[in-house]
């Protein structure tokens, strides 16, 4: 009897807890293809003209091109090809930098309804530190965007094959994005 007050607050206090949660949307916004370039690299989206695909690529979705630049400090740029799923293409810009992997950015992630965009902003930030941290496009599939997250890999596994990385336990990440359609 001494505890049912104790019992009975704390079931109060859960309740009030429970009902006054607000869910947010994510704050991470979403990269787009309009995405401002840096000076130094060029991009031919506008001529229409096309890039073949990296070997042992499937070419499916593989119609962006690229850019790639270097500078005498071994530091290397490539876009990797964008990568068609049903839920929209995915593309990974990466920079290497005397054999490390030191920047990889978004080019454009799957955003044509609200939850697509939900799932790529969550999954894009976890899907970077994980390739930084381990410093190869084979990483774990992020739970609950495995479209995302495949065709994010393969689109960095394209841009990494364009800039000569090869990652220093020999792993690489599929670019057939076939099964994503």
């Amino acid at each position: 009897m001494k505890r049912a007050p104790i019992v009975l607050s704390a079931t109060a206090f859960g309740t009030a807890a429970v009902l006054g949660f607000h869910a947010h949307t994510a704050a991470t916004p979403v990269a787009t293809a309009a995405a401002s370039q840096p000076s130094g690299t060029s991009t031919s989206r506008a001529s229409g003209t096309t890039t073949s695909s990296s070997p042992g690529s499937s070419g499916s979705g593989s119609s962006s091109s690229s850019k790639s630049s270097s500078s005498s400090s071994g530091t290397k740029t490539a876009t990797g090809d964008a990568m068609e799923t049903r839920y929209g293409p995915a593309q990974v810009k990466v920079t290497v930098s005397n054999g490390k992997i030191v920047k990889v950015e978004a080019v454009q992630l799957q955003n044509g309804d609200p939850k697509s965009q939900e799932i790529s902003s969550y999954a894009a930030p976890i899907l970077q530190q994980s390739v930084l941290a381990k410093q190869t496009a084979a990483v774990d599939t992020v739970s609950g965007a495995t479209y995302t997250s495949l065709s994010y890999e393969a689109s960095l596994q394209s841009a990494l094959d364009k800039v000569g990385y090869k990652a220093a336990d020999g792993s690489t990440a599929s670019t057939d994005v076939s099964q994503l359609q």
